[in-house]
């Protein structure tokens, strides 16, 4: 992985990631209840999934613009090194290795939506091109109170 600081904005590529965990699928408003609850689950199940590299950190990953139905949602996972006898009701996604532009944001979840416009304002004036039909990923170091995440946005350029 490599990483160049500018400002408080980053770029970042990241090696391929191994995630499995729950697809959340419901009406775009839903998004904000939803994921909450099923990075709760995750957390209650997580001693199900084997492999785990981060207990303490899970992933969102999403496509902004997709093109095909096995691509919408919102994925909710932690990273694996390896899939192992993955647990019936959940998931795997393949991230391949991407670059991203990247900011943390510590705050209420309801507040996402604004730190994704400051992000994507700097990605536009460093004159990087956003890549919506990729994956994008969110890592969740602290989720559990949904007025005090701690959220690293990574938003797939090139």
């Amino acid at each position: 992985m490599s990483e160049t600081i500018i400002q408080n904005k980053t770029i970042k590529e990241l090696d391929e990631l191994r995630l499995v965990g729950f697809r959340v699928l419901c009406s775009g408003d839903q998004y904000l209840v939803e994921i909450p609850k099923a990075s709760l689950r995750l957390c209650e199940r997580i001693s199900k999934i084997k492999q785990v590299v981060n207990p303490i950190e899970q992933f969102g990953a999403f496509v902004v613009e997709k093109e095909t139905a096995d691509d919408d949602g919102y994925w909710v996972c932690v990273e694996v090194k390896e899939y192992e006898d993955i647990p019936t009701d959940m998931v795997t996604l393949t991230i391949p290795p991407q670059k991203y532009a990247a900011m943390r944001h510590k705050g209420s979840n309801y507040k996402i939506m604004e730190a994704y416009n400051d992000l994507h304002k700097w990605i536009e004036e460093n004159n990087f091109i956003r890549l919506k039909n990729k994956w994008h990923i969110e890592r969740f170091y602290d989720w559990k109170d949904t007025q005090k995440v701690d959220v690293e946005l990574l938003d797939t350029i090139e």
